[in-house]
């Protein structure tokens, strides 16, 4: 499938979208990049301009080293998801469930921003776990991350569970975690449920979640991919849009 950026082509996929009944839509980090937040692979992304970023990012290392947990607290401190609003994409997605359009959001992200922008939070599905909240490794216990932060703030470098002495990280899926099970078994569910499909700005590489793709062309639903970068399904998607997210989906979801 070509490229579209013409209106014409435009003006077809906002036809599929107004016709549509129950559209699923999946994000990644591509959104999120013009409230602040950076990607992880792309040329700016944070694992490409910093690889210690990565350890920080793996279940193994966070676990075994007490360096890279300060250095992940300190991060969390500094985190653009702070500060952040939601940009056009997001809320256009917003737009999109107030006409009665999207059936569920699922998203690799984890800066809330689509809740903050309108989407109820039970039709997103946030498959990596969410940065708002903080987790015990050891007993489970949940709180707010801005609660542990305050701690950081005052001085502890790695903070543990009240609880249980326990280590505390972001209630996020890290490398060498599991994903939960009931969420990713969501996900799979309504991607299989709906008549359009619209992946935006994600590299569709990660499993298992990319596998929702084929979950819903598998149900018959058009295939929508608007990405910056090509994907390895954009051969099977009735349209491929390579236009920067904010400036498309408002005029696309409106």
């Amino acid at each position: 499938m070509a490229a579209m950026d013409g209106n014409h082509e435009l003006s077809v996929i906002r036809g599929w979208i107004d016709a549509a009944q129950r559209i699923v839509v999946m994000t990644g980090a591509g959104i999120s990049t013009d409230s602040g937040i950076p990607d992880f692979r792309g040329p700016q992304g944070v694992w490409t301009l910093n690889p210690k970023a990565e350890q920080m990012s793996d279940i193994r290392y966070y676990v075994a080293d007490p360096e890279v947990r300060r250095l992940s607290w300190q991060s969390r401190l500094a985190h653009p998801a702070w500060t952040a609003e939601p940009n056009a994409g997001h809320r256009a997605l917003a737009a999109l469930e107030r006409r009665g359009k999207l059936h569920a959001l699922i998203t690799q992200n984890i800066d809330g921003l689509h809740q903050r922008a309108g989407v109820p939070a039970e039709k997103v599905i946030e498959v990596h776990g969410t940065l708002h909240r903080v987790i015990c490794l050891s007993c489970g216990w949940r709180g707010p991350m801005q609660d542990t932060l305050a701690r950081v703030r005052a001085g502890e470098e790695d903070p543990q569970c009240f609880d249980c002495d326990g280590l505390l990280k972001s209630d996020t899926i890290s490398f060498g975690q599991q994903l939960i099970p009931d969420v990713i078994d969501r996900a799979m569910r309504v991607a299989g449920e709906g008549d359009l499909f619209i992946a935006i700005g994600s590299t569709l590489q990660v499993y298992p979640v990319a596998a929702a793709v084929p979950k819903a062309l598998d149900a018959g639903a058009r295939l929508v991919i608007v990405n910056a970068q090509p994907t390895q399904f954009d051969d099977v998607a009735d349209a491929v849009v390579r236009m920067p997210i904010g400036v498309v989906l408002p005029g696309l979801c409106g």
